[in-house]
């Protein structure tokens, strides 16, 4: 029983973790999150992963699928093409507190994200054979599976809570920001600003089979959002304003936007922007 109507308004993939992501017509649901969705991640020579917090260029990676390959674009590079079938070297690398394997992507990645991001760096691939498990003091009895994400497979936003946002710049004479900032995987229509919040669960019938959702943690917010995705230069804003009303006392006063959630039911389903859900209200 759903207590409100969702409908999908926007389907996002980020398949090299912290550059530019992709909007999809639809997507398929695997143990991870979304199919591609932080697949990739860029590393040091240490092996430890780097994100736009100490290299905020990386916004100005483009990412394109194509049905066999993966394609990054960047200011002043030529393209580099990616066979989505293909890794080279089994190696080891860390993700914030976890040490995961992984597949080195070569040397010609390696070095045009060098070159680009002006230090020495690897590209690699997640392990599919790895389990990497969100923290279950939020998922309970879910045993959440996650590729590169920052810890929960998949990212929840309503349309409203970024024009609630935009209001609240526009009321400050500051220009709007996109939901490009925010890296979500699921954006909905039909809540209210921050409905999101209160969900519970989100369920979508499929040609493929019923889709179950849990919203179990707010998204803390780090300082990517401040990075303009169309300039790789980083600001304050929406930070400042945000850190006016999204305290949030579940995350310990951190500020957050969005809901973390976790496949209940439905790998192997299919998502596409349209499908109208329901959505019960956590009490």
């Amino acid at each position: 029983m759903s207590d409100i109507d969702v409908t999908i308004a926007g389907l996002h993939v980020h398949p090299v973790k912290s550059c530019a992501g992709v909007s999809l017509p639809e997507v398929l649901l695997i143990e991870t999150g979304f199919e591609f969705d932080r697949a990739w991640m860029v590393v040091d020579a240490d092996g430890e992963f780097l994100s736009q917090r100490e290299l905020p260029r990386m916004a100005l990676v483009a990412t394109e699928l194509r049905h066999s390959e993966l394609v990054l674009r960047a200011p002043g590079m030529l393209a580099l093409h990616l066979a989505l079938d293909t890794a080279e070297a089994a190696t080891r690398v860390r993700v914030w507190d976890d040490e995961v394997a992984a597949y080195d992507m070569g040397d010609l990645a390696a070095q045009w994200f060098s070159d680009f991001l002006r230090q020495p760096l690897r590209l690699v691939r997640f392990d599919p054979e790895q389990k990497r498990l969100s923290n279950r003091a939020w998922t309970g009895t879910i045993e959440a599976e996650n590729a590169f994400s920052d810890g929960y497979p998949i990212l929840v936003i309503s349309e409203a809570s970024l024009a609630g946002l935009n209001e609240r710049l526009a009321a400050k004479d500051l220009p709007p920001v996109t939901m490009q900032r925010f890296r979500p995987n699921l954006v909905l229509t039909g809540l209210d600003a921050h409905g999101e919040d209160h969900l519970d669960e989100i369920a979508f019938d499929t040609p493929e089979g019923p889709v179950r959702l849990k919203l179990v943690k707010p998204c803390p917010r780090c300082p990517i959002p401040n990075v303009d995705p169309a300039t790789g230069v980083p600001g304050t804003e929406p930070g400042d304003t945000l850190a006016g009303y999204r305290a949030d006392e579940r995350v310990g006063g951190a500020i957050s936007f969005g809901m973390n959630a976790v496949i209940v039911e439905g790998l192997e389903c299919v998502l596409r922007v349209g499908q109208v859900g329901g959505a019960s209200i956590r009490f």
